[in-house]
Parts: structure tokens; C-alpha cells; sequence
């Protein structure tokens, strides 16, 4: 596998969970970490424990100027963008007697809108440079159809669609464009359903560990240059309570 060092890698919703699992994957193989999240303590804290020059930002990526932003902090403190992680994101799940709409604008706007604007900001960074990877971490729910899940799993098809696209088109630049779509894993996600009174998924599926997925947003990173892996889709093999 490819060693990371001297890469810069910046990473969403890195205070928490699948985010912060995939900052330390990363900084273990070497990368200097670009941590991004509205937590300021959280992310200082995380910077603090990977060192290599790592540095917190702290941003609403829901915000239509946050990715702009961050692209602009990052190559005036760096010079450079190797690898992004699109991985903030929220869920909000109830049967459409329950659905809250006001909660539509901000899932479209974390879970895609952030996604297409950053991957594009920052393809079009990797591209002049004639290297770079960005990898979208999706879900499987991308592909369930169950009742409840219309709206985030609708989101996460069109973040996949958005992604191969993408990666299409960026073919032969040097710049790789894959997802990791990941099953039921323990996470404030499911945290936050349990305190709104809701049954969360990890109730009725054996989570994974962010680690786990971490370890699939690793390979990626450290793929060879000759390959571009699309899709990693991670499902639990067995209880990891």
C-alpha cells in the first residue's frame, strides 16, 4: 500500500465517529490531517493527538460558503489538497405521518449540496495538479428501499450518482474518485434517534465500529497508482458489541 507521507488530507465531520476514526487511519499512514466540523474543543483535541502539522477547522459544512471557504484555508495554509474525505453528514429518519419537513433543507444540504460543492472545489485543485483522490462516504441505505428512509437514502443515491460520475469524468487526470458505503455502524447518529424517542438501527443490526470503516477509507487512500477503487461497501460479519 502507498505510505501518506507529506499528503494532505482533509476530512469532514472529523469530531465524531466515522470522521474521526478516518483522520487517525490517515495519520497513521502518514497524511497531515485537515480536520473540519463545527466542535472547535473536539477537533483541537484531535489535531493535538495526530501532530504531523495537523490543523482543526472549524465550519458548518451546510453553509453554501463552507466549502469554499475551507478550499481557499486549505491551499493558502498548505499550497496543496491530496486527499478529501466527504464524510459529514446527518440522518433523519421517520414514516411520512411523522417526517419533520423542516428537517429536508438541512439533509439536503449537509448530505449532497456540501458533497457536490467541495468535491467539485477540490477536483478542480487535483486536477491542475494532475493528482488527487476524494472519496464520499455514502451508505448502503443508497440502496434499500424500506419505509422511513426515503429522503436519506434518495440523498445517498444521488451522492453515489453524483461520485461515478464524477469519477468518470475525472478519468486519466490523475485524480481518483471512489466511495465507501458503509452498513449499520455505531455512531452519535444513532445517539441522536434514541434521544429523539426514535428505535435506531443498531437495535435491531450488529453495528460496526468507525474504525471499521475507517480501515475501508485507508485502502482507498493507499491504493496503488495504477487503480481507482470505486466502491467499498462494508457490512458487519458478525456482533461487535
Amino acid at each position: 500500500m502507498e505510505n501518506l507521507e507529506g499528503q494532505i488530507a482533509i476530512v469532514t465531520g472529523a469530531s465524531s465517529g466515522i470522521g474521526a476514526a478516518s483522520a487517525r487511519a490517515l495519520a497513521e499512514a502518514g497524511a497531515t490531517l485537515v480536520l473540519v466540523a463545527r466542535r472547535a474543543d473536539r477537533l483541537t483535541a484531535l489535531a493535538d493527538e495526530l501532530g504531523r502539522g495537523s490543523t482543526a477547522y472549524a465550519a458548518d459544512m451546510a453553509d453554501p460558503d463552507a466549502p469554499q471557504r475551507l478550499h481557499d484555508f486549505v491551499l493558502g495554509r498548505f499550497s496543496r489538497a491530496d486527499i478529501l474525505v466527504n464524510n459529514a453528514g446527518m440522518l433523519h429518519a421517520a414514516p411520512i405521518d411523522a417526517f419533520d419537513l423542516d428537517q429536508l433543507r438541512p439533509m439536503i444540504a449537509i448530505n449532497y449540496e456540501a458533497v457536490v460543492r467541495a468535491s467539485t472545489l477540490f477536483a478542480r485543485t487535483m486536477k491542475a495538479a494532475g493528482k488527487g483522490q476524494i472519496i464520499n462516504i455514502s451508505s448502503i441505505g443508497a440502496n434499500i428501499t424500506a419505509p422511513g428512509v426515503g429522503v436519506y437514502g434518495g440523498l445517498k443515491r444521488a451522492l453515489e450518482a453524483f461520485t461515478d460520475c464524477l469519477r468518470v469524468e475525472l478519468a486519466g487526470s490523475g485524480v481518483k474518485v471512489g466511495i465507501v458505503a458503509p452498513g449499520t455502524t455505531s455512531t452519535e447518529i444513532f445517539e441522536d434517534m434514541k434521544a429523539r424517542g426514535q428505535p435506531s438501527w443498531d437495535s435491531f443490526i450488529p453495528p460496526m465500529q468507525p474504525r471499521d470503516i475507517a480501515e475501508a477509507v485507508a485502502v482507498i487512500a493507499q491504493q496503488s497508482e495504477r487503480t481507482n477503487i470505486a466502491r467499498i461497501q462494508v457490512y458487519a460479519a458478525a456482533d461487535s458489541h
